[in-house]
């Protein structure tokens, strides 16, 4: 039989319409197919704009025939996060209150990728204000993980992790403040990449302030999808430069060759971590194989990674107490504020003299690491030292947040503050549920972290392919 057009990669399906084997109409409305049979169980998109994106295949079609050249993503069905602006539709970011917060224009994100081509079926879910891991609000209602009802999808990209799992679209958009790129690929069984600060442009023109200065060195955009080939196109056509960000960078998405066999640094796990023993042997047998593919790995401490953590959360807290706490209370559901209590008790407020401190410390921290990537230039660790929790696990009380991120997350969330990059891959199921690693690399070396990525999933597969399988 042959496969269905919605389980194609990106790659194949951009490469086949090009050819003329296939029409974007055809395309999409495979995946709408698709959409309409497993979102309705799922919620990961919860702004179905299939009328939309059959209009545009067809206009796609027009303008191939016409002799038009395609973009590299032409006619190539993908989703938007409902965090950032898509002309004509609400930038809600989960929260009820903002339903009616209507963009005016595109963020760069989504101007890059219709210049590419992409059509834009729908717009996934994320918690309020994209702040929990785990993904729903009094808006949208619960995303399901597409493996397993009983676990999440994590967050804060956990619609656009389950739809991508489920074969919704060939690549996702998301973003990344505390792992929500890196969460929802180990949560969803598929890659991602956490990209360097600035390789990606941001903005929303709906935005009635501009971030904090650390949330902006922290956040990143990405590309989510099934393969890592494909994650390394949506990196290319999303960091297509654009004058609103001031802190997008010019730099080349492919870096010098490094001497070989590369050096991996596969991080020594901590002493007070709980760990789940399945869990760190796929950690592991990444490792092996890494080695397997020529690389030189190595089991050591990465530097400071308490301390790194430590200065993310504080940092981050500190802001959002000062500028952000009083809106979230007063829109957020008492779930919301539940959780977010639970944040703010893991973090040191810092006063005005104490945050000015923390971010000069934040250099000392990047450049220990940035030393230490030269060495190794790629870290392997876990993205979770445990299995999926619960759906609703932070919900669970103070102590469970501080658990999660604290002891589960600590590899995850620490890489936000260095602004550094870092992919995750699937590695295998515990459980029968899906685990991921995180590939750390030094700035503006996604290809280093994505090479190391493919060569893991060269030998894991596609687990979305499992998951297929089942159903």
């Amino acid at each position: 039989m042959p496969t269905p057009i919605w389980q194609w990669s990106a790659v194949e399906t951009a490469g086949s319409i090009k050819d003329g084997l296939v029409s974007s109409e055809e395309v999409v409305l495979a995946h709408v197919e698709r959409m309409h049979a497993v979102n309705p169980a799922l919620n990961a998109v919860v702004v179905d704009l299939s009328e939309q994106a059959i209009s545009a295949a067809r206009a796609a079609d027009r303008a191939t025939a016409s002799g038009a050249e395609p973009g590299k993503l032409h006619g190539v069905p993908v989703t938007i996060k409902i965090n950032i602006d898509v002309q004509g539709q609400a930038n809600s970011n989960g929260v009820a209150g903002f339903r009616d917060n209507i963009a005016a224009a595109d963020s760069p994100v989504t101007a890059n990728l219709r210049k590419a081509g992409a059509i834009i079926i729908g717009l996934t879910n994320t918690p309020e204000f994209s702040m929990r891991g785990f993904t729903d609000n009094p808006l949208h209602g619960p995303t399901m993980n597409p493996w397993d009802s009983a676990i999440t999808c994590g967050g804060s990209s956990g619609g656009a992790g389950a739809s991508i799992a489920a074969g919704i679209g060939a690549i996702a958009h998301g973003n990344d403040i505390g792992g929500s790129l890196r969460w929802p690929a180990f949560c969803n069984g598929i890659a991602t990449i956490k990209p360097t600060q600035g390789r990606i442009p941001a903005f929303n023109p709906s935005a009635a302030a501009e971030r904090p200065l650390m949330a902006q060195f922290m956040s990143a955009q990405g590309p989510l999808a099934r393969e890592v080939r494909d994650v390394r196109l949506g990196l290319d056509v999303m960091s297509q430069s654009d004058v609103r960000d001031p802190w997008w960078v010019p730099a080349p998405l492919e870096g010098p060759p490094l001497s070989r066999p590369i050096k991996v640094a596969l991080a020594r796990i901590p002493g007070d971590m709980d760990t789940d023993a399945d869990v760190i042997a796929l950690v592991r047998a990444a490792a092996g194989y890494l080695a397997d593919a020529g690389y030189d790995v190595t089991e050591t401490e990465v530097p400071d990674l308490a301390g790194t953590w430590r200065l993310w959360c504080d940092l981050i807290m500190t802001e959002l107490s000062v500028l952000q706490e009083a809106q979230m209370r007063e829109h957020g559901s008492a779930d919301f504020r539940q959780t977010l209590d639970g944040f703010l008790k893991m973090a040191t407020i810092l006063d005005g003299r104490a945050y000015m401190e923390a971010i000069a410390r934040r250099s000392r921290v990047l450049r220990n690491w940035l030393a230490f990537l030269e060495t190794y230039p790629v870290v392997l660790t876990p993205v979770s030292v445990r299995r999926t929790p619960g759906a609703r696990a932070d919900l669970d009380g103070d102590a469970r947040v501080h658990s999660l991120f604290w002891n589960d997350l600590r590899f995850m969330s620490s890489i936000n503050v260095l602004g550094l990059p870092a992919a995750v891959v699937p590695v295998g199921l515990a459980g029968g549920n899906p685990v991921g690693v995180q590939l750390i690399g030094s700035r503006y070396r996604e290809d280093v972290c994505l090479d190391a990525a493919a060569a893991i999933e060269a030998r894991v597969g596609i687990l979305a392919k499992q998951l297929w399988e089942r159903s």
